[in-house]
């Protein structure tokens, strides 16, 4: 459906059924206007997916908005949102979109040794070991959001050229991100091993669980909170953290900050920015470590 029908039907949903003030109205349709005015590019329903509040956020909050002004207008995006699932326009899972709670949080990311941890925490030798590795692997070498990588297909994956296309980013955009050897490796021994024994080997997709099915967030969100555990990592993280510390590690490491919008597939520049203040502040802690032993 296009994005101005189901706004039409939504706020006729809101005076006729919920009978709603014109002047809570009128500050509904401002919220939706600034919303689909930062994602221009996106003119049908089934473009939506909750990770575009996120992204939003973070936009908003750069742009210096108060936390509240922003938690207020991801209120009225979320309310049309639940309208398009109630509705059955466009199924949308936003029930773990955070609101802000501060001004400017950065992003918890992994440090290398984390990240080793993490990874180390997984027994390949266990039924899905080879799969949970090479999904959590995959996700930290390219930076894709969650979404795209549970709706990965095998053809999406170029071993030769050690590309991946990502056809399911938002506003239905198509990017090409690049992937190591070592990920491409990991991901071949599960394609190869594990994914070849399971019963819907012949399915597109190229993450399954074992019922031959895509993997789902929730289970995907539960498998990176159980390794964390095990790995003995203190910190919330989640799936998204995987991103944020691919973006940090990019930037720490000289990339250019435009090629990384590119990879991570941002709409705004000032989006992909708040990794430079991560940057600088892992910067910071690394040269106080050093230089702090020279004044003893």
């Amino acid at each position: 459906m296009e994005i101005n029908e189901a706004i039409s039907k939504y706020f006729t949903y809101l005076i006729a059924e919920k009978g709603l003030t014109k002047n809570t109205i009128d500050s509904y349709q401002e919220d939706l206007k600034f919303f689909f005015k930062s994602f221009d590019d996106i003119k049908d329903t089934s473009s939506l997916d909750e990770s575009l509040l996120e992204e939003w956020a973070i936009y908003e909050g750069e742009k210096g908005l108060s936390p509240s002004s922003i938690a207020r207008r991801l209120s009225s995006v979320k309310g049309f949102f639940l309208f398009l699932t109630k509705e059955g326009i466009n199924k949308i899972s936003i029930n773990k979109t955070p609101f802000p709670k501060k001004k400017k949080t950065l992003p918890v990311v992994l440090t290398s040794e984390e990240l080793s941890s993490l990874l180390n925490s997984i027994d390949i030798n266990k039924k899905g070991g080879e799969r949970d590795l090479a999904m959590i692997l995959f996700m930290y070498s390219t930076g894709v959001r969650v979404s795209e990588l549970l709706s990965l297909k095998l053809d999406d994956v170029s071993f030769s050229k050690r590309i991946v296309l990502i056809r399911s980013g938002k506003g239905s955009k198509q990017r090409s991100v690049p992937i190591n050897e070592l990920s491409l490796n990991t991901l071949n021994n599960y394609i190869k091993g594990e994914r070849k024994e399971n019963v819907g080997k012949k399915s597109p997709f190229l993450f399954l669980n074992k019922f031959g099915k895509p993997i789902s967030r929730n289970y995907f969100f539960l498998l990176i909170k159980k390794y964390a555990k095990k790995a003995n990592i203190n910190k919330n993280i989640h799936p998204h953290t995987l991103r944020h510390s691919f973006a940090t590690s990019l930037l720490e490491n000289g990339a250019n900050l435009i090629a990384v919008k590119e990879m991570l597939g941002h709409s705004h520049l000032e989006t992909t920015q708040i990794y430079t203040n991560v940057s600088s502040k892992t910067i910071k802690k690394d040269y106080e470590k050093v230089f702090s032993k020279s004044k003893k």
